[in-house]
């Protein structure tokens, strides 16, 4: 069967040379995807400070949802051990000491009273104990033996021109003290040190955003001096998720151990032995980074996610053009097959013939593909750390996995696909398949039209969802819809072109032309083949109109959203410092012009709720916020109060107010980013969700639940004048690591509101799946071409000259462009017009104007092109001689 298959090949290249791109560019695609959802598996942050731990204790920061078969959900903010299993930990076999570790935002601020740049500030501070666990720990100087004494990293007091003896200005956990800089780390890009009491204090109150506090840096005491790596003395043992800022100082971020010499697998044993009851997590080698960087695993964790998501629509594609370059191919050969049958071979070994051809070309091509699909994962990854999905230090896992799927699964694409091209031919009886191998069927399939018929109705009736469900799972149904009303044009498409050939035919003027009747003829006669044509060119039309303006709708609904709920005029931040500072809130409300100043921070809240029955579990972002932001943002309130976010209350949108049972005096359970439980009496609910998010924390709820523990930005409203404006931007330049924007209800500003990443990585799979899509086209376009030599021959011996064949070819061409680009534009216009409905109120969607015009002219030129460059090319050949190698 393989002899036949090879030499098979060898006479039909140009057929299978549209089989080999399609497969390749599936192959590529698939491997690509696969590397990055194998990463999101085995990928590790890379461990920085934690270098000489042997083994890391921390708790969870993933949760697993009550149903079945749900993967973990990762935890982006840092949930928290009891600082007394230090100890504890430290007296088991095998184990020469154990450091309680706690990070919180600390930044420097040089004599230009600018912050010193960081890599994270939120987590630049550290107490002394932790520096035991750097790779080396060489310095300068002594080691921090009081309150108002640091230690700095190379990189950080090179920035800040300081060096054992001065002193500098530092902001930690939101508040500014003088230090002694007593040493510096020869390490670079490790942070601030403190003393272990100084650290303690200063994390405790950075996890207390709800809570004031009269002391300081200049009120600390030098009571404890003692830099041991466990000499942490708490004895609570509360490890519950939430147990608030009022533990804070009594719990640590992780707890790292190290082995007596050569005693590494037994202190690890003796460790998970100690911890096996407490629902911590133990972990060694790589995986010490990813409990280091909480928030790097959470932007892990959305890998498998972002690769389950684009893998549906990625193999559909594939599926659908590597099945229509197989049909040209074996529709090119049907012949031969049909001899075949003559000769006695069976049904069955005709299809295997088709699998096993198909599948050589298959294997040549993914090779290559593979190769691709790898440095495909690598721009992607690029793209994801420039988006900020991903930090820039979590690298890729380029494992033999991706390539074996991506292999295997085009493979089973192209044998099915072979084997369905092959099932009509080798089904027929030999005469009849000897006679019809000439032509191809004239009568398109009553069930295949029926079952086209069905899938544009149901790709039309999921695309009432966004009128119901504004949401960003709900637009997604719109692209969906489109994906299936194109296949199933695919299906009807045979049917539809016969119908507008009779009709075109009927009405054709007797003055016409003969390329125009003969083209006419031949997109009524040999409607399959124009179907085919026209089919992958409107798929290409839905594709991109659907998903374009899918995004361009969604984004401007949410613009409108930020824009008209955006009372504020100016927003603060501070990214230099981790967060807002203590006492710049007061500040800003005393600034003359100031009419209301409240801050605004973003978190993640977990939510179970019951869908058809079934328990489901979704991580959103959340919004912080207090009874004073109504002065700042408009939210559209429906019901309720946002003064009564106080205590553990919450506000939700409507879009899931009522599905989830959480109107105004109900109570919901929700899971804080930190993995804690709480139970929240909904006070209010609003209409813009899609902007704000569907869930408002109140500020004492998240209180104690952040990884930095402090505000992330301040809203602002002014009166109006230029004059408050400029007292405003004037506090802000005084004071060091802070950041001014002036226009808060702007989209492209990063923060609340801000452009979703998922926008940009739509925007570029659209890009890279419609390269390849086109491409595909092209090339079943160019092989069917090639593949009608034999009859421009024909009409060229029967008298058509060279001029009239091509006017022939060029008027197919035109006609299947136009068919393709209505039933394109038809098909998209019923789920965009719903969309827009729901998003804006109106039935057109926002988008680019240049858009369809700029598709007309891609599909225009696409089947002119692959239509013309061939016809030109078969026509240089003697029609004799063409006609003896077909």
């Amino acid at each position: 069967m393989l002899y036949f298959a090879w030499h098979m090949v060898r006479r039909r290249i140009a057929a299978l040379l549209a089989v080999a791109c399609a497969t390749l560019g599936g192959a590529a695609l698939v491997t690509g995807i696969g590397v990055l959802a194998e990463s999101g598996w085995r990928s590790h942050a890379p461990v920085e400070r934690l270098a000489r731990a042997d083994v890391v204790v921390s708790a969870s920061q993933s949760h697993r949802p009550p149903a079945s078969g749900e993967p973990p959900i990762a935890l982006p903010e840092r949930a928290r051990v009891p600082a007394g299993l230090a100890d504890k930990l430290a007296r088991l076999p095998g184990v020469a000491g154990a450091v309680g570790d706690r990070s919180f935002p600390a930044a420097v601020v040089t004599s230009r009273g600018r912050a010193v740049p960081a890599a994270d500030p939120g987590l630049n501070g550290h107490g002394w104990s932790s520096a035991a666990l750097l790779a080396t720990r060489r310095l300068d100087g002594t080691a921090p033996a009081g309150p108002r004494e640091v230690a700095l990293d190379r990189d950080t007091a090179d920035a800040a021109g300081a060096g054992p003896g001065d002193r500098v200005e530092i902001v930690a956990a939101g508040r500014t003290g003088t230090y002694r800089v007593s040493a510096v780390l020869r390490t670079p890009g490790t942070g601030v040190y403190f003393t272990d009491a100084t650290a303690a204090r200063l994390a405790g109150h950075a996890k207390a955003p709800g809570t004031r506090s009269g002391t300081g840096p200049q009120a600390e005491t030098a009571a404890d001096t003692d830099s041991r790596p466990h000499a942490e003395t708490a004895t609570d043992a509360d490890s519950r998720p939430d147990a608030g800022a009022g533990t804070s100082s009594r719990t640590v971020d992780l707890i790292a151990v190290r082995a007596e010499p050569g005693a590494a697998q037994q202190a690890a044993d003796e460790v998970r032995e100690a911890v096996r009851d407490t629902g911590l997590t133990v972990t060694t080698g790589a995986a010490r980074g990813d409990a280091e960087s909480p928030a790097t695993t959470a932007a892990r964790s959305l890998l498998p996610a972002l690769a389950g998501s684009l893998a549906g629509v990625t193999l559909l594609v594939v599926g659908f053009i590597v099945g229509g370059a197989l049909s040209v191919s074996v529709q090119a050969q049907r012949r031969e097959l049909a001899l075949m049958r003559a000769v006695g071979a069976t049904p069955r070994q005709i299809r295997r013939l088709a699998v096993a051809q198909a599948a050589l070309i298959a294997l040549a091509a993914s090779v290559p593909g593979v190769a691709l699909g790898y440095l495909l994962a690598d721009r992607f990854r690029e793209l994801l750390v420039w988006t900020g999905m991903l930090p820039p230090g979590l690298p890729l896992t380029f494992g033999p996995l991706p390539a074996v799927a991506g292999v295997l699964l085009v493979a089973g694409v192209v044998s099915v696909a072979a084997w369905c091209a092959a099932r009509r031919t080798s089904r027929m009886p030999a005469t009849e398949a000897v006679a019809e191998s000439r032509t191809e069927p004239r009568k398109p399939s009553p069930a295949r039209g029926r079952i086209g018929l069905g899938l544009i109705v149901a790709g039309t009736g999921i695309s009432v969802v966004p009128l119901v469900v504004r949401s960003q799972a709900g637009a997604a149904t719109t692209a969906v819809a489109g994906i299936l009303a194109a296949i199933g044009l695919a299906l009807v498409g045979p049917m539809l072109l016969a119908g507008i050939g009779r009709v075109v035919a009927r009405r054709l003027p007797a003055q016409a032309s003969a390329p125009t009747w003969l083209a006419v003829a031949n997109s009524h006669g040999y409607a399959q083949r124009a179907a085919g044509a026209v089919s992958t060119l409107a798929m290409a039309v839905v594709f991109t109109l659907t998903y374009a303006l899918t995004q361009t709708t969604v984004l401007a609904a949410t613009s409108g959203d930020v824009r008209d709920g955006t009372r504020a005029q100016l927003t603060v931040s501070a990214p230099g410092l981790g967060g807002i500072p203590e006492g710049l809130l007061d500040e800003v409300r005393r600034t003359p012009g100031v009419r209301d100043a409240a801050p605004v921070t973003t978190t993640t809240a977990l939510w179970t709720y019951k869908m058809m029955g079934e328990d489901e579990t979704e991580s959103a972002p959340a919004l912080v916020l207090t009874p004073q932001a109504g002065g700042v943002l408009d939210l559209d309130v429906r019901s309720g109060s946002l003064a009564g976010l106080t205590g553990d209350t919450v506000a939700v949108s409507e879009n899931v107010a009522g599905s989830r049972h959480a109107r105004v005096g109900q109570k919901v359970r929700l899971r804080l980013g930190d993995g804690a439980p709480v139970t929240a009496r909904v006070v209010a609910t609003y209409g813009r969700g899609l902007g704000f998010g569907d869930v408002a924390l109140a500020r004492d709820l998240a209180a104690g639940h952040t990884t930095t523990g402090l505000d992330q930005q301040l809203h602002v409203r002014t009166d109006g004048s230029d004059a408050a404006r400029e007292k405003v931007a004037q506090l802000v330049a005084s004071r060091p690591g802070l950041a001014l924007d002036d226009d808060p209800g702007t989209p492209e500003r990063q923060g609340v509101g801000g452009v979703p990443p998922e926008l940009w990585i739509n925007i570029v799979v659209l890009a890279v799946l419609l390269g390849y899509l086109l491409l595909g086209i092209a090339n079943k376009l160019v092989a069917t071409t090639v593949g009608r030599s034999g009859e421009l021959a024909t009409l060229q011996l029967i008298g058509a000259t060279p001029y009239q064949a091509r006017a022939m070819m060029r008027r197919e061409a035109a006609l299947i462009a136009a068919v393709a680009l209505v039933t394109g534009v038809l098909l998209s216009a019923i789920p965009l017009a719903l969309l827009s409905l729901g998003f804006l109120g109106r039935p057109w969607p926002a988008g680019p104007v240049w858009l369809l015009p700029a598709l007309a002219a891609v599909v225009a030129a696409l089947a002119f092109l692959t239509v013309e460059l061939p016809t030109r090319r078969a026509l240089r050949t003697p029609p004799a001689q063409a006609l003896a190698r077909t």
